[in-house]
């Protein structure tokens, strides 16, 4: 299975890609939110250049584990986007994916720079050794 993976952002929303035959995630590219309609439009086209088949989404559970406002606003982003582009959906625990992204990239990118579509190949690489390690991969 092809997975196209998100790290949703307030401002911006990171992308990557991944399969379960691979089992390996990499960083596509990081868009700048716009509008509702015009993000789906943006996320379909590269759905459909990755030949997707499902969507890996990023869940900002607080450190406890609990659902505050942002896990909340993310489940709903998440779902009326599967819907839209009539993908399964698999919400995935982000919890200090950011800071795993700026450990792998250490003095690899100017400082600043986005780090949003590496985090969305974090977590969709968490996701898929899930996967392999469950036998589903």
């Amino acid at each position: 299975m092809r997975y196209l993976a998100l790290d949703l952002g307030e401002k911006r929303i990171g992308i990557a890609a991944g399969s379960d035959e691979s089992g390996l995630a990499r960083p596509l590219t990081v868009i700048r939110r716009r509008s509702r309609e015009e993000d789906f439009a943006r996320l379909a086209a590269l759905a459909a250049r990755e030949h997707a088949e499902a969507l890996v989404v990023g869940l900002p559970l607080n450190m406890d584990g609990s659902r505050g406002p942002q896990a909340r606003w993310a489940t709903g982003y998440a779902k009326a986007l599967a819907k839209r582009l009539d993908l399964p959906l698999y919400l995935w625990d982000e919890r200090l994916t950011s800071e795993e992204a700026e450990a792998l990239l250490a003095g690899r990118r100017p400082r600043g720079a986005p780090l949003d579509d590496v985090a969305a190949a974090v977590i969709l690489q968490d996701f898929l050794n899930a996967r392999r390690l469950q036998g589903n991969g």
